[in-house]
């Protein structure tokens, strides 16, 4: 037996057990809600940050025992290892680098924890001293927007566009602009 008022239609529950279609409609609203909390869920899942480790892996043990005056090149590479890199120019000092990195969802890498250590050498390859620095000499750079200033004037989308009308075939070589020196950088 159904009763039907505008859009809503009224049932009994049959004999073989059916639902009526009042209760199937109100399971509508409950399913929009229990699936948008799914998507909800997997979305901010996605938004997890990410750390990340680069360089020397820091063993505080074997730091401490390079000693400044007993150690030489040698042992410092067997206790410490290879150096991330050695300077250029001047002493040959050797620079090890461990950063602890951080990065939430769509934006850069951004150190959090940052460790330089510097060995010195004398003329004898000993070690002269140790320094260690950390995230103070970490330079944040922040330009200015997506471009690179230039001296100049400033072009507008049009300017560029129909800028060279008129300029094409008057280089060297005649009016096609062929022949030789005729190129974009007078070859």
């Amino acid at each position: 037996m159904a009763l039907r008022l505008g859009a809503i239609v009224y049932t009994a529950q049959g004999r073989n057990g059916q639902r009526s279609a009042v209760e199937m409609r109100n399971a509508g609203p409950k399913l929009k809600v229990a699936v948008l909390g799914a998507a909800v869920v997997l979305a901010l899942g996605g938004c997890a940050s990410i750390k990340d480790h680069r360089g020397y892996i820091v063993d505080q043990a074997l730091l401490d025992s390079v000693q400044p005056g007993i150690d030489n090149r040698d042992s410092v590479e067997r206790t410490l290892g290879r150096p991330t890199f050695i300077s250029e120019f001047g002493r040959k000092d050797w620079f090890y680098i461990s950063q602890n990195t951080k990065q939430a969802a769509f934006t850069r890498p951004r150190a959090n924890e940052q460790l330089i250590l510097r060995v010195r050498f004398d003329d004898q390859g000993n070690v002269a001293g140790i320094d260690r620095a950390g995230l103070e000499k970490v330079a944040r750079l922040d330009p200015d927007g997506n471009k690179t200033p230039t001296l100049g004037r400033e072009r507008t989308f049009i300017e560029d566009l129909f800028g060279n009308i008129g300029t094409v075939g008057t280089g060297a070589g005649g009016p096609g602009g062929g022949g030789a020196g005729g190129g974009p950088n007078g070859s």
